[in-house]
């Protein structure tokens, strides 16, 4: 029997603090998400990972050389998405969108309201530019986790659930998960046979 073939894919992981890029501490996002993709995936993957401070265009840059340079499928954030002035993430994200995805900042904030009330302070946004999916998840990998995956016992799907068919659409590769962490959800007519 053939080991089946999944499509590589190249996912970018941002992670913005002010004091974790000054070494202020040591950053805990992109770990967070890169040990749940791990998880989560079965495609191969290459890594692009950046670390920022919250500065509005270097954040903007940061996105734009991930997509149009680096040619990321995905690209998660995450990081200063609260109301605080120095949290400028969704508007940086904003300027480089083609095209907005509210649903998944609607989804997280609803994850997130299952355990704390200030969750209606996160600004998380989801766009589209050019053949990639950008999402802002939250700084606490805690809250990563359960935006990414939902709250099965509670029946509440997770953001990611939605991802791979989302790129399927916009030209991306086939990602493929491991149902124990994550089902990808796909309309029967979008669903590959295994290769």
């Amino acid at each position: 029997m053939s080991e089946a073939v999944f499509d590589p894919a190249r996912i970018g992981l941002v992670s913005i603090s002010d004091r974790a890029s000054s070494g202020a501490y040591e950053d805990k996002g992109i770990p967070a998400l890169q040990d749940w993709l791990q998880r989560a995936l079965r495609n191969p993957v290459a890594w692009e990972t950046r670390l920022i401070p919250d500065e509005q265009d270097l954040i903007s840059a940061a996105l734009r050389e991930l997509v149009d340079e680096r040619r990321c499928d995905l690209v998660l954030t995450t990081g200063g998405t609260g109301p605080a002035v120095r949290d400028v993430t969704p508007e940086a994200t904003l300027a480089v969108a083609d095209k907005v995805m509210p649903g998944f900042g609607e989804q997280m904030r609803q994850i997130s309201l299952n355990f704390v009330p200030t969750a209606i302070l996160s600004r998380q946004v989801a766009v589209i530019r050019g053949q990639a999916l950008i999402v802002n998840l939250p700084g606490q990998p805690k809250s990563i986790a359960e935006t990414l995956q939902g709250l099965p016992e509670r029946g509440v799907h997770g953001i990611f659930a939605a991802v791979p068919y989302c790129i399927d659409l916009i030209g991306g590769p086939y990602l493929e998960t491991d149902e124990s962490v994550v089902k990808a959800w796909r309309p029967k007519t979008a669903v590959r046979p295994p290769r």
